[in-house]
């Protein structure tokens, strides 16, 4: 008997998260470790738990999550992403809820590529008059 599962993929800066939720108890498994072990902060665990919490179904599912690239929070805010994706895919009645709330856009916010003659992307060299 195959197991029913939903797949979805978010992305946030430079980090990617495949999310495969399966039927359970509400444990999200991230890179193979809990999600209190991976995460130190708490806002970090609320945001990757967001879609789960709005669609009150935080107790039906357990998220697989593979994550890579990127810091904490941009891999946080992919986690959510790819959750409220997966969502979707198992219930098409999610998604005005899950809309509503902005879980279903990709933040397109990108770092700025570092320009000629500065430092970083605006940082200019330290001026001197003498």
């Amino acid at each position: 008997m195959a197991k029913v599962q939903f797949y979805g993929t978010g992305r946030r800066k430079k980090s990617v998260a495949r999310v495969r939720l399966v039927p359970g108890n509400g444990n999200v498994v991230i890179n193979e470790r809990s999600i209190d072990e991976y995460f130190g902060l708490e806002t970090l665990k609320v945001i990757c738990k967001q879609p789960m919490v709005l669609t009150e179904t935080i107790g039906k599912f357990n998220a697989v999550v593979t994550v890579r690239g990127g810091g904490f929070t941009g891999q946080a805010g992919a986690i959510r992403l790819g959750i409220a994706r997966a969502l979707l895919k198992a219930d098409g009645t999610f998604r005005s809820p899950l809309k509503k709330a902005g879980f279903l856009t990709r933040d397109p916010r990108m770092k700025e590529r570092k320009k000629y003659g500065l430092k970083k992307a605006r940082r200019a060299p330290q001026f001197s008059k003498r």
